[in-house]
């Protein structure tokens, strides 16, 4: 038989008590979702880890994260329109799908731009990426930092690619940006703008005859199962944006804005360098896994050039002829 309490008004008190703290410290909570549209082997997968584990650890527990890599909560354009609409609260994506909303990024998405990842990175972190934030504010977005998605390459099931001549008539997948399609079309290739998240089965119907994207992504996606012939182009370089939702980012604490730039900034530091590591072992597992590789010849690297040269007058009218003019001068400084 059950003890009754000698104190029942105070037992009950008190068990109140307890309950209304414990809703009180849920309240106290607030809780993000961030989505992502890589492979879980990604790097940016693993670094999203870091940044939960670094952001909630500063906050206390009081902010955190829940990941939901591997498309879980749709495509790109899916998961950029969440964060816009405030149904998700952050995501990072390849900056391609921001474009068309934020047209001043295609700034960043030029034909050989830039010659390796320390020059792209010298610009994006300085007094352009500012720039890029106070531009997007009115999309809804906050800008939290730029993760490297690399150099982009050519794939197709169809031939080598060693001269302009074998771009000709080839449906080549590229991502929703103006730049990256006109690009292509210049080379010859019949370009076409499709989400990732439905690439892999058009190329394996045949639907499209290839796609470009760095190694990384070729490796973890695994397209080497649908794609015979690789050559490292190297045409783009490219970006995975980090956004937050702007109401989302001001409605936090000061506190808690700060804790949530610093884990990021520790989350991409750390994600750059995972990438230079992984691009590399990509190269020699999709040769392993049986892909034909062409190493680039300097006379289709300048013929690729000369094509795309007048790429540059087209984003002008987009981006902004001024900000076109400061990323390529930020990219030519020494």
């Amino acid at each position: 038989m059950p003890i009754s309490s000698p104190y029942p008004v105070l037992t009950a008190l008190l068990a109140a008590a307890t309950l209304s703290l414990g809703a009180a410290q849920a309240m106290a909570q607030t809780k993000w979702r961030a989505a992502g549209n890589f492979a879980v082997e990604h790097t940016s997968s693993e670094a999203m880890k870091l940044f939960k584990e670094e952001v909630e650890k500063a906050t206390g527990g009081k902010f955190v994260v829940d990941l939901f890599p591997a498309m879980q909560l749709g495509g790109a354009q899916e998961n950029v329109q969440g964060v816009r609409t405030g149904s998700i609260q952050m995501t990072g994506v390849g900056m391609a799908f921001l474009t068309r909303t934020v047209p001043e990024l295609e700034a960043l998405s030029l034909p050989f731009q830039f010659s390796d990842r320390d020059q792209a990175f010298r610009v994006t972190d300085g007094p352009i990426g500012a720039e890029i934030d106070r531009r997007i504010a009115s999309k809804g977005v906050t800008l939290l930092g730029f993760m490297e998605l690399g150099a982009r390459h050519v794939t197709n099931s169809k031939r080598p690619i060693r001269t302009m001549e074998d771009f000709k008539g080839l449906k080549i997948r590229l991502q929703p940006n103006e730049t990256h399609l006109a690009s292509f079309r210049a080379l010859g290739a019949n370009a076409v703008a499709m989400d990732v998240k439905e690439l892999y089965s058009a190329m394996q119907q045949g639907v499209v005859d290839g796609q470009e994207n760095p190694f990384s992504i070729i490796n973890a996606n695994r397209y080497f199962e649908v794609q015979k012939f690789v050559t490292n182009t190297g045409h783009f370089f490219d970006f995975i944006v980090v956004i937050a939702n702007r109401k989302a980012f001001e409605a936090l604490s000061p506190a808690t804005q700060k804790a949530v730039r610093e884990a990021m900034n520790a989350t991409v530091r750390y994600q750059r360098e995972r990438a230079k590591i992984q691009d590399a072992d990509a190269v020699d597992e999709i040769k392993r896994r049986g892909m034909t590789y062409d190493e680039v010849s300097p006379k289709l690297v300048a013929d690729m050039r000369a094509a795309t040269a007048g790429i540059v007058e087209e984003v002008k009218k987009r981006a902004g002829a001024d900000l076109v003019a400061r990323v390529l001068a930020e990219a030519a400084k020494p």
